[in-house]
């Protein structure tokens, strides 16, 4: 791979938190000695991302060894179809050079790149490996080589992350699930009737499986949220700004959609928005970097939490849902935390109409770039029905819709501003019922019964991306059928500190890191 400028000031300031796997009480002597005859690493399923870099820094394991059981577990779990574009032979290369290197010249190499060696996949959406296809979960873009990173790229890569495959999206992460005509569908590792969520559910399947212990995903309504409540996982979607989207565009959807991951433990999110976070040139949405890693030793004072517990338009809240939010207002209560229900008033219609505009008109403009690129019109048959009826109704909309759009948003982001004046967190349903069966939010289905389903996924989770707030959705409930149910958080602008430092302090008092999907035992 070509040599990546490293932000040291940045990874360095991450490389001395992530230390230490004592944090889970892991022996790295003995999870390195012990190995099966069927699959290389037998205690890899068990190690996140932290741990797997203190285990390359101490000379327990080597990167080509973490990269071939990677691979065999992909290979393993073909059958859940979470690999949209194959990295393999690139990434055991890379495995194969940084192996030569002594434990100490390792050890040294890390100072700056602390993840060196580490496998890990991007999402096959909105980003950019230079020589390698993104096809965006569409048959239009199945040749789309790239000719640059995007930034984003460049900072894990300068985290020394190996990156080995794209994972799954539906097509323009157009739906709260992940199939697509172009690879089929993805498969929850709970249980493969159902949905992983989306758009990010090729990741998440991936982090559930246990194939990686971390992967990349965006969210322009909700999909880092949604497939990590779908498949038992933590997902936190920044605030607008705090992770950079260029260099080719600043801002997803006029500001919807921001980068950040799935994971099995909460450090691994914090140390990735750690290394990634700040402004690129041409920003202007900009936070000063926080400390994302010292949030996960810090204590929350008492919080005076929100609930919200229905959905924004009236429909009903599945009991599930209503289980998990009743178990984590409880945990809350226990912890010494306030909880009261209560919400700001929103202007949602305009705010949900200009989403619709928002999304499609990020659509409408990423397809008319790949026109001019092999100067020839898309095709009707190239896209799912019900993406290209978003591209024909993007076409019709003006500037004044565009920037009404943006203006619903600001009023929206004015309004939960307000009310965090007198709350410190918001607490809500992922998503107002389980996961869905395969085929319930498929894009090629009859619109009308596509809405119908996709109101119970998106609308809340959309809420913090119109308004650009952070927000996460954390494990704490399965239902009586062995599925996830996560419950979501939302911060002030800027807060996700806040976010991560309860989110420990869950993950203490009622872990998850131990809950696997039966395939898996």
């Amino acid at each position: 791979m070509d040599t990546i400028d490293l932000d040291k000031r940045r990874l360095i300031q991450a490389c001395g938190a992530i230390g230490g796997a004592s944090m889970l009480g892991l022996s790295l002597n003995s999870q390195a000695a012990s190995k099966t005859s069927k699959q290389p690493l037998s205690e890899y399923e068990s190690w996140d991302m932290s741990t797997m870099a203190d285990l390359l820094r101490q000379g327990h394991v080597s990167p080509l060894e973490l990269t071939d059981a990677a691979i065999t577990r992909f290979e393993a779990n073909a059958d859940l179809n979470v690999v949209a574009v194959n990295h393999f032979d690139l990434a055991r290369e890379q495995a194969k050079k940084l192996s030569k290197l002594s434990i100490t010249e390792r050890a040294k190499a890390m100072e700056t790149s602390p993840l060196l060696g580490v496998p890990f996949a991007l999402k096959d959406l909105g980003v950019s490996l230079a020589g390698t296809i993104t096809t965006n979960g569409c048959r239009f873009f199945k040749d789309n080589k790239a000719t640059e990173n995007s930034t984003l790229v460049n900072r894990y890569q300068a985290a020394g992350l190996n990156i080995m495959a794209k994972l799954t999206s539906p097509e323009f992460g157009q739906t709260a699930t992940t199939e697509s005509s172009l690879h089929g569908d993805t498969l929850n590792p709970w249980d493969k009737r159902y949905s992983t969520g989306g758009s990010s559910g090729g990741s998440a399947a991936t982090v559930a499986a246990r194939i990686l212990p971390a992967a990349h995903a965006s969210d322009g309504g909700g999909s880092i949220r949604i497939p990590a409540s779908h498949c038992g996982l933590f997902g936190l979607k920044p605030s607008r700004g705090r992770v950079a989207s260029g260099p080719t565009h600043l801002e997803g959807w006029m500001g919807l959609a921001v980068d950040n991951a799935v994971t099995r433990s909460v450090r691994d999110s914090a140390l990735l928005l750690q290394l990634t976070q700040g402004p690129e040139p041409g920003s202007r949405v900009t936070l000063a970097n926080a400390e994302m890693m010292a949030a996960l030793n810090a204590k929350p004072k008492r919080l005076k939490i929100a609930l919200m517990d229905n959905h924004p338009f009236g429909y009903s809240v599945h009991q599930d849902c209503k289980d998990a939010l009743n178990k984590t207002v409880k945990l809350l209560i226990g912890l010494g935390h306030i909880v009261e229900t209560a919400q700001p008033t929103l202007p949602l219609e305009q705010m949900f109409k200009g989403m619709g505009v928002a999304s499609s008109s990020g659509l409408l403009s990423a397809v008319q770039a790949r026109e001019l690129k092999l100067g020839r019109a898309a095709r009707e048959d190239e896209f799912e029905p019900i993406v290209w009826g978003h591209l024909e109704k993007a076409k019709e909309y003006t500037a004044q819709q565009v920037f009404a759009a943006r203006s619903a948003f600001d009023q929206g982001g004015q309004a939960f501003d307000r009310f965090f004046n007198d709350y410190d967190l918001i607490l809500t349903p992922v998503t107002v019922a389980p996961p869905p069966r395969i085929g319930e939010l498929s894009l090629n289905q009859p619109y009308d019964l596509f809405v119908k389903n996709i109101l119970k996924a998106s609308p809340i989770t959309a809420l913090f991306n119109m308004t650009g707030l952070p927000a996460m959705s954390v494990p704490l409930h399965w239902n009586s059928s062995g599925l996830p149910i996560g419950v979501q958080f939302a911060a002030p602008f800027g807060a996700e500190a806040q976010l991560i430092a309860l989110a420990s302090q869950l993950e203490r008092v009622a872990p998850w890191a131990d809950k696997r999907p039966p395939m898996i035992g």
